[in-house]
């Protein structure tokens, strides 16, 4: 090979990694961009008067205007994590064990995390050891030096760790902040909440996991996706898609196609997570809608091509 030859192939070398580095940027910044967004959604939903509910549900979770108080049937252990935190602690699961814990996802940069967290604050002086918050930080990019300043800033009395990729995939994703996991005695994950909630659901879901009275009525339900998303597969019904003039077996087929199908969004869900996820996604809806159409058989045709109009030969 010629020295221009070794030149040209060292350059492309140089180029073709710096394009990879790009690359792995940008996905990182989209992915906190997505959160950041979904963020925001939920803060601007709550601060407008409509209250922001727990991971796509309609009407079986968390606290409600009916006074009704919802937890999770047969739930699933909390998925076992061992970490230190901001100060140096070690962060055990297998230590909760007999305590009701709230296990809160959050950033710095994120609105309505920092304005929740004067209300986790309260809630841990006030049941002091018979709950445990802690804080997984979604803050990869900041220096934990600067996450800790913050922390301190805000009078966190509750251990802080930075999450990992890891530890964000044994609960199933969180694709917004802040989500919250909340835990019985027993270490089952009773409930999810998404979004910026009033102190009260969490004051009253925290008694009665104590055994405390409560006002509400309690009710449970089966975790379809509304906790961890994996368990999408198992619902017959997703949010806002009508399933309407399917057989048996062409809803199935299609609630088969929408949990292997990826949603476009940007979510990195299938399209069944994303409608439990977020049920104000246009993208799924309107995938998950061709979908039905598709299996129906009721999907937009090509029209078929005019007929040549009959030729005339004159005489």
């Amino acid at each position: 090979m010629t020295r221009l030859g070794v030149f040209l192939a060292a350059v492309c070398g140089v180029l073709a990694l710096l394009a990879a580095t790009f690359a792995g940027v940008r996905a990182g910044h989209k992915t906190a961009s997505a959160k950041q967004a979904a963020a925001m959604s939920s803060y601007a939903a709550v601060k407008s008067g409509t209250p922001a509910k727990p991971d796509g549900a309609d009407s079986q979770d968390g606290d409600d205007d009916n006074g009704v108080i919802r937890f999770v049937k047969n739930p699933e252990p909390l998925p076992p994590f061992l970490a230190r935190d901001l100060d140096g602690g070690i962060v055990s699961t297998a230590a909760l064990k007999g305590k009701v814990v709230l296990v809160n996802f959050w950033a710095t940069w994120c609105p309505p995390c920092r304005e929740e967290i004067p209300e986790l604050v309260k809630l841990q002086d006030t049941y002091k050891d018979q709950l445990q918050i802690i804080g997984i930080s979604e803050d990869e990019d900041v220096p934990p030096e600067a996450v800790k300043s913050f922390a301190r800033g805000m009078h966190v009395n509750y251990p802080i760790v930075i999450v990992s990729r890891e530890l964000e995939k044994e609960f199933g994703g969180i694709p917004a902040l802040p989500t919250s996991f909340l835990v019985s005695k027993d270490g089952g994950v009773v409930q999810k909440h998404v979004g910026l909630f009033p102190i009260v659901v969490y004051d009253h879901e925290i008694r009665a996991l104590l055994g405390m009275q409560v006002s509400e009525k309690i009710e449970t339900f089966e975790d379809l996706g509304q906790i961890f998303l994996k368990n999408a597969q198992h619902a017959t019904d997703l949010p806002d898609v009508d399933f309407t003039g399917l057989s048996a077996e062409q809803k199935q087929a299609a609630l088969k196609r929408m949990n292997t199908d990826s949603c476009t969004c940007g979510c990195k869900l299938t399209l069944a997570q994303c409608r439990i996820n977020d049920t104000a996604c246009q993208t799924s809806r309107g995938l998950a809608a061709k979908i039905v159409a598709q299996i129906s058989g009721k999907a937009s045709k090509p029209a078929a091509p005019a007929a040549a109009p009959a030729t005339t030969t004159s005489e």
